[in-house]
C-alpha cells in the first residue's frame, strides 16, 4: 500500500460521552453517545456509519447522474436494525433507499435512465464504505505502547 491509500481520523473525548473526530485536512464532526438525560442532538456511533454509507453512494450516484440534469430532489434513507446476540453488538438488514427525481429538462430522461445503474455500480463496486462493510474487513483495535 501507498503512502496515499492511507485513511485516518483521530477521535479526541471532549466530555463524558462526547466526542470529536477529526480528519489530517482539519475537518471535524462533535458526536456523541446518545444517552445525555436532557437529550442531545449529537450523532451517535453507529448514526455515523450509517450516513457513512448513504453519503458514500450519494456521492457516486450523485456524479453519475448530475452530469445529465441536476435533480430537484435526491435523497437518502439508511436503515437498519441493531441487534445483540451470540455476535455480540451490531447491525442486520441495512439497506439503501435512494429517492431521487429530475424536472423535464434537456437530459433528465439520461439521469432517470442510469439512476439504477449508478446505484447498483456505487453498491457493487465503488462505494468504499459500503463495500467494506459487505466484504468484513477485520478491525484491529490496541492500546498504545502495550
Amino acid at each position: 500500500m501507498t503512502d496515499n491509500s492511507l485513511r485516518s481520523v483521530t477521535v479526541e473525548r471532549t466530555g463524558t460521552g462526547h466526542f470529536t473526530a477529526t480528519n489530517a485536512r482539519g475537518g471535524t464532526i462533535a458526536f456523541g453517545t446518545g444517552s445525555h438525560p436532557h437529550g442531545d442532538t449529537e450523532f451517535t456511533p453507529v448514526e455515523l456509519l450509517l450516513a457513512a454509507i448513504g453519503g458514500c453512494t450519494a456521492a457516486d450516484v450523485d456524479i453519475a447522474t448530475s452530469r445529465h440534469a441536476e435533480p430537484t430532489r435526491f435523497s437518502v434513507a439508511v436503515t437498519g436494525n441493531k441487534v445483540s446476540d451470540e455476535l455480540g453488538n451490531r447491525l442486520t438488514d441495512l439497506a439503501v433507499t435512494f429517492s431521487v427525481t429530475f424536472s423535464d429538462v434537456e437530459g433528465a430522461d439520461r439521469a432517470r435512465a442510469i439512476l439504477p445503474r449508478a446505484v447498483r455500480t456505487s453498491h457493487d463496486r465503488l462505494c468504499t464504505v459500503s463495500r467494506t462493510v459487505e466484504i468484513g474487513t477485520p478491525v484491529t483495535a490496541q492500546v498504545e505502547g502495550s
